[in-house]
């Protein structure tokens, strides 16, 4: 989202940032299905491996990392979504 404060917008430009909101929802939700399922196949390839090494945890720390900042990310729109919920917009 843009730094223009969303008090200041107009109705279309409320729209147009709701739909960006929804296409962004989706897309992220898809991403952390995705790391959560190369992490989830990271663990189980580790506890099964006969040497348990640590050089093949530390990969297995960036899909973690990302999730993370993609939660973070999503609560930051969550102030954009409780904005969108007092106004009465058309679509």
């Amino acid at each position: 989202m843009e730094k223009k404060s969303f008090t200041k917008m107009t109705d279309e430009e409320l729209l147009v940032e709701k739909k960006k909101l929804k296409k962004s929802k989706i897309i992220h939700a898809t991403m952390i299905g995705f790391l959560a399922g190369i992490l989830i196949f990271g663990i189980i390839a580790w506890s099964l491996s006969p040497e348990k090494k640590l050089g093949f945890i530390i990969p297995m720390l960036f899909p973690i990392f990302f999730i993370y900042q993609l939660v973070k990310n999503s609560k930051k729109n969550k102030d954009f979504e409780d904005f969108l919920k007092g106004h009465d917009l058309k679509k």
